[in-house]
């Protein structure tokens, strides 16, 4: 997941090429189109309210990359200002507490890492603030606007600076790779203030830990930040909550001692408090969980857990100005709605609707900034004011209107237990009533997150072919409660297809799914329930499996989840038949009869390529049809946007062939 000169008058064309047509008459959507779609991001109040910022990512299709530049939008939306415009790339746009002057994080002229750059919003060229020899995680200006916190990586002197060759990876750690980052050694984030006046910058921490998250105390005194400080922090996920004087040389206090997941601290307004996220639970490992909000002093204490009783996911605590209450992302049954919380725990939800908020931000008088994202329309900047919503941009106005999309509409099905399971139906635009549908199942990730009642490219793309396209929210989703998330611990490709099967069953019965037709996909989790599906039930006539595992024993120590292998399902040598038993997919490989696509990235370390090699082996071998593609360079999340179309091209072939047979 550029708007340069040359780009610009190329997205210019596209669009004029997509809107000639007769004038009112719109066309399906189709895999070409990821070309043109935008994505906003990051939006961020100015300290008067008057503006926000936010980024605005482009394909460029001659570099075959996307670029985001930086652009503000008026609270009153009648202005729109382009800030930036180069093939760098800018990100992380923070106003100054002045409101005069915005950063933002650039690699441009040539430079090997990214630094801060200052731009004085009445006018004139950017000026690099930064000359910084290390990695920039992130940063965070004073109250004053006199310094700024940095988050930085200590340097890796692993490159022989005369050969340009890379020394051996030395390699002693639990935890030894990671997706993206790749093999770790020794490079822990620490944090750093940095004087804007005297170009100096102070180390706050340093050793063997990371420090993350920091966020300045209203007077300017503090940091707080997170970290996790236990003897092996590769063996668990605890996070606790600490406070540093922003001076060199101060000693850091621990607030919080959960031992689960203390996270996302965010000061009151009058520095008297800190709001963060906590783990429900408190093991060492916390995959099946969701955040509560709580409140704690700013010394420490016993914290207040405001959210404890809700039984949903909350995210971005944002404090409103005048420090009464807090604002977050609440994840409810396929929605993402703003709620808030006063400080005696009060409950009051500000959005609803079959819609996704997220990015929150708080702005004056009470009012809100945020991400909105609908079934129709991507994101876009919105402001929320007593509860209601105004759009603030129009970036996609260009995008859809030449478009026809799928309809979306959420259904209910029970799965064979009697679970109730939510689900999202995207039906192709047009379809006459009572028709029956190829009907193809796109799987979610995760497993630990919801489909939303918000814009799915992958899903319309399908739709636009002629499907219908199921989303399910199988046990193990968020937005259900605690119980609903917790189900499959342990328990892998069971529940989860009772309810996809579930779901097969609903729309058969209801005329929507032809049950000769059906498809199943996914990516990563969503890889590996297609395969869990397609080895458990032979009614799906093609599969599309992208970044899954089969063969779970084998990707121990080869993937970067060992810490949930130990705690979930015991060490192999200890509990060899869970692991087996787990392994389904490709021990009984001769169950399947669905001819099947492999996807994987050639670069991942989330689910290594190996899943996907080993079950298109499995295939070939037992005279299945298969096919196999590695998108070379590529981490878990393809990013190349020819790729990416590439992917849903081949979506489209794989399904056509066997789900579309020349005679119907």
């Amino acid at each position: 997941m550029t708007t340069y000169s040359l780009l610009i008058g190329s997205l210019c064309l596209l669009s004029l090429a997509g809107s000639a047509q007769t004038p009112g008459k719109k066309r399906p959507i189709s895999p070409k189109d990821m070309y043109r779609l935008q994505t906003v991001s990051d939006p961020q109040v100015s300290p008067d309210g008057k503006w926000i910022s936010y980024g605005l990512s482009t394909v460029d299709t001659t570099k075959d990359k996307r670029n985001s530049d930086l652009w503000m939008v008026s609270w009153d939306s009648k202005e729109t200002v382009q800030l930036t415009n180069s093939p760098d790339g800018e990100s992380r746009a923070r106003f100054s507490p002045d409101g005069k002057y915005l950063s933002f994080v650039s690699a441009r002229q040539g430079a090997t890492k990214a630094q801060i750059w200052l731009m004085d919003r009445r006018g004139g060229e950017a000026k690099k603030l930064t000359d910084l020899k290390t990695d920039l995680e992130d940063y965070e200006w004073s109250p004053d606007g006199k310094k700024i916190a940095f988050v930085l990586r200590d340097p890796d002197y692993a490159d022989s600076a005369k050969t340009k060759v890379r020394k051996p990876y030395v390699l002693d750690r639990y935890h030894f790779k990671a997706d993206i980052k790749g093999y770790l050694e020794r490079s822990p984030v620490h944090l750093y203030v940095f004087d804007l006046a005297t170009k100096k910058l102070d180390t706050l921490t340093k050793g063997a830990y990371d420090e993350t998250s920091p966020v300045w105390s209203p007077d300017g005194q503090y940091l707080a930040f997170v970290s996790n400080r236990t003897e092996d922090p590769d063996r668990n996920e605890n996070t606790d909550i600490y406070v540093i004087a922003a001076q060199k040389g101060a000693q850091m206090k621990q607030l919080t001692t959960w031992t689960g997941s203390d996270n996302n601290p965010a000061w009151s307004p009058d520095g008297k408090r800190i709001a963060y996220l906590r783990s429900t639970s408190s093991s060492n490992f916390i995959m099946y969980d969701q955040p509560i909000l709580c409140v704690i002093g700013r010394d420490g204490g016993e914290p207040t857990l405001l959210s404890k009783s809700l039984d949903r996911p909350v995210r971005t605590p944002v404090w409103a100005k005048d420090g009464q209450s807090i604002g977050v992302i609440v994840q409810d049954d396929r929605q993402a709605y703003i709620g808030q919380y006063t400080l005696d725990g009060k409950f009051s939800k500000v959005t609803s609707g079959n819609r996704v908020f997220s990015n929150l931000s708080a702005s004056i008088a009470g009012n809100w900034v945020a991400l909105v994202n609908e079934p129709q329309v991507p994101g876009e900047v919105y402001a929320i004011e007593s509860g209601n919503t105004r759009r603030l941009t129009h970036v996609h106005d260009a995008f859809l209107e030449p478009l026809e999309l799928a309809t979306v509409e959420g259904f209910t099905s029970k799965s064979k237990d009697g679970m109730q399971v939510s689900n999202v139906l995207y039906r192709p635009a047009n379809t006459p009533a009572g028709k029956k549908l190829p009907t193809i199942f796109y799987i979610h990730g995760g497993p630990v997150s919801q489909d939303e009642f918000s814009f799915d490219l992958t899903r319309q793309l399908l739709a636009a072919g002629g499907y219908a396209v199921v989303a399910v929210n199988y046990r193990g989703s968020n937005g259900r409660g605690i119980d609903f998330t917790k189900a499959i611990y342990a328990d892998w490709g069971n529940k989860e297809v009772q309810d996809i099967l579930g779901a097969a069953d609903y729309l058969v019965e209801k005329g929507i799914a032809d049950p000769d037709r059906l498809g199943i996909g996914g990516w990563s989790y969503g890889g590996i329930l297609t395969n869990y599906t397609i080895a458990t039930d032979t009614r799906f006539k093609a599969a599309a499996s992208g970044a899954g595992s089969s063969l779970q024993l084998s990707m121990y120590g080869i993937d970067q989840y060992t810490n949930q292998y130990e705690n979930e399902l015991g060490a192999p040598w200890k509990n060899p038949e869970k692991w087996l038993k787990l392994s389904y997919p490709f021990l009984k490989a001769d169950r399947i009869k669905t001819p099947t696509l492999f996807m994987a990235g050639e670069k991942d370390f989330n689910v290594p390529a190996a899943g996907s090699e080993q079950m298109f082996q499995a295939l070939r071998s037992l005279g299945i049809p298969t096919q196999l593609i590695i998108y070379p360079g590529q981490f878990h999340g393809i990013t190349v946007p020819s790729y990416q179309k590439d992917r849903v091209d081949r979506y489209l072939q794989w399904f056509d062939k066997y789900l579309k047979p020349k005679n119907l």
